[in-house]
């Protein structure tokens, strides 16, 4: 519970903003380049995350994962927090990069203790609960995003504070596991990894796409109100936990289908989105995009960690979350070039939709060919 508590923080830095999107950007109107700058403090901590995310697996993988972990916790809540009293729109972007580097070590840490705690089916299983668990409660943080920006948009920042508090019962309940006595300290592959990490980046950039721009869509179609936005994007939120939810079912479908399934369904949705006339047709696109990328996930994610040992967990494990999160980060400056040169965000979506179409058939093909120890190793964890 601890550990999949701990998860959700990355969550709550990456979702809790978005609703409040456009009043930030009505306060810091008189910024040079608001409009870029302001959505990029929702993104900016996961461009640390990417950065940070190697390093912290070095750490939990040469000393004490447990550790890292309280004290990344303690970090989180304070600069989590700081957005409370700065006025300044790059005091606040520098607030948020250290939440990022936070945001590394917990993710990090948090996905290797899993690994370390549990193995064969039952990992395969947490892990997709790890997903579940971190969707539902990013449903709940849009809806409470949506419904304490209400009261001004800073006052979702106070959400932060829990990560303090869960601090504490990690200090005295979690573990440090012991390192099996015949494992070396071996260099993690980069063959092995280099294909998942690759297909995380692009992965991480579609699943983050809505999460950023959604917001936008909805206003341009004339929802302007910050809790209607927060309970639209919920509904998106719980399509991917359902997802996340049928991840252990539909492991029986094998990586080649079911990868090439979530980007198509996640595309298609996209596509929807982009193209749609509509405030439900809008909900309809965002609810398929978000059950696709509730599966892709935890798919990218068993793909890239289960073969590891004990000694490359940490290292595998953080690289793998800084692909995912070097893809959301970009997220939102791909989609902002595209809507650029397509003449408008709509456009730019359906071009990413059907990229990540495209790519369902590159992945088919790429797993048919190649990568069949990935492909083989994903099916004895599933199995």
């Amino acid at each position: 519970m601890l550990l999949l508590v701990g998860s959700c923080m990355p969550v709550l830095g990456a979702v809790l903003l978005s609703p409040v999107l456009p009043r930030m950007e009505e306060e810091f109107a008189a910024v040079g380049g608001a409009e870029v700058l302001v959505p990029v403090v929702l993104t900016l901590p996961a461009l640390f995350i990417a950065i940070g995310a190697p390093f912290a697996g070095v750490i939990a993988d040469r000393f004490d994962r447990k550790r890292l972990l309280v004290w990344a916790m303690l970090a989180y809540s304070v600069c989590g927090t700081a957005p409370l009293y700065l006025d300044s729109l790059y005091a606040i972007l520098a607030s948020r990069a250290l939440v990022g580097v936070c945001e590394a070590a917990i993710m990090t840490c948090c996905t290797t203790l899993i690994a370390d705690y549990w193995s064969g089916p039952r990992r395969v299983r947490y892990l997709g609960v790890q997903t579940l668990v971190t969707t539902v409660s990013a449903t709940l943080f849009f809806a409470l995003g949506g419904a304490l920006g209400a009261g001004g948009w800073r006052t979702v920042f106070w959400l932060y504070l829990v990560a303090a508090v869960v601090a504490v019962p990690m200090a005295r309940f979690l573990w440090q596991p012991v390192r099996p006595e015949h494992e070396a300290d071996e260099p993690v592959s980069a063959g092995r990894l280099a294909v998942p990490v690759l297909v995380t980046i692009v992965g991480g950039l579609v699943f983050y796409t809505l999460i950023v721009q959604l917001s936008y869509v909805l206003d341009d179609a004339g929802v302007t109100d910050s809790a209607a936005i927060g309970g639209i994007t919920a509904l998106m939120s719980l399509a991917t936990a359902i997802g996340a939810g049928l991840f252990a079912k539909a492991t029986r479908l094998g990586l080649r289908p079911l990868l090439a399934g979530e980007f198509a369904v996640a595309g298609a949705g996209l596509v929807l989105v982009g193209t749609a006339g509509s405030v439900p047709v809008v909900v309809a696109g965002a609810v398929l995009t978000g059950f696709g990328t509730g599966l892709l996930l935890p798919t990218l994610l068993t793909w890239a960690v289960d073969g590891l040992s004990f000694a490359q967990r940490g290292r595998g494990t953080g690289v793998w979350t800084s692909a995912l999160f070097l893809g959301e980060f970009l997220s939102p400056l791909v989609v902002g070039g595209l809507a650029a040169a397509s003449a408008g965000l709509g456009g730019a979506l359906g071009i990413v939709g059907g990229a990540s179409i495209v790519l369902a058939l590159v992945v088919a093909v790429l797993l048919k060919r190649g990568s069949g120890q990935h492909a083989a190793a994903f099916g004895r964890a599933a199995a």
